[in-house]
């Protein structure tokens, strides 16, 4: 099932969703103060090209300059982005066939609003050490 709802996401929004944080990513890349936010893009955009049967966890080994990285991030694009995806998801949600792609735009959410510090690990094991 999650391959079927993957291949449909990815025809329908991933693929798209993809290319802009890929877009986005090059140009955060384009400064080296950039680049932990760059990354960070890349991680979304793989995460959203291929939503259903991963999750987003928080690493432990995260520090301080991930907590301030993503205060900066909050305010200069992550809350544009949570707001597009809240849209998003509340649209999808209106017929019943839309309701696991609105979930999955509510699963992006969290990453995009605080990218930093988090991993991408399937489903089946979000409690398993990197």
């Amino acid at each position: 099932m999650k391959t079927i709802l993957n291949v449909i996401w990815l025809v329908l929004s991933g693929f798209w969703l993809f290319l802009g944080y890929l877009a986005a990513g090059l140009l955060l890349c384009i400064t080296i103060i950039g680049i932990p936010f760059g990354i960070a893009a890349f991680r979304i955009g793989v995460y959203a090209l291929w939503p259903f049967g991963y999750t987003a966890v928080e690493r432990r080994d995260a520090g301080a300059a991930s907590c301030v990285g993503n205060v900066l991030w909050l305010l200069l694009a992550g809350w544009w982005l949570a707001i597009g995806h809240i849209v998003t998801g509340l649209l999808l949600c209106i017929t019943i066939i839309g309701i696991p792609f609105g979930v999955a735009n509510f699963k992006l959410i969290p990453v995009s609003l605080f990218p930093l510090g988090r991993e991408i690990v399937r489903s089946d094991e979000p409690f398993t050490a990197r």
